[in-house]
């Protein structure tokens, strides 16, 4: 897996490799906003994670997600801030999200 020094290199080099849809947390699943679908923690794969904080700031954090839907239709990307700006979300997806932190 590569290493990327920022987020916006993370993002640049995931996306040519095909994860070209934008995802958002939305509490018990997570939606594309390309295109309204939603998905259930058990719909898709986290296939890497990258994890980067602030340079001056360690509360500016954040990981992102390259994400697969198991029926192989979408690939994509979540950016998540961790910390006092985490996202609320149920049980499920905290699981599902923490086992690649």
């Amino acid at each position: 897996m590569k290493t990327y020094d920022t987020l916006v290199e993370a993002m640049n080099g995931l996306k040519a490799q095909g994860f070209t849809l934008d995802f958002n947390l939305a509490f018990d699943q997570i939606k594309c906003e390309n295109n309204g679908i939603c998905l259930r923690p058990e719909e898709f794969e986290i296939v890497q994670t990258h994890r980067f904080e602030g340079m001056t700031n360690p509360s500016d954090s954040s990981i992102l997600y390259a994400i697969a839907a198991k029926d192989g239709t979408m690939k994509g990307l979540l950016v998540s801030a961790y910390g006092t700006y985490a996202t609320e979300m149920d049980t499920s997806m905290l699981r599902k999200l923490a086992l690649h932190r």
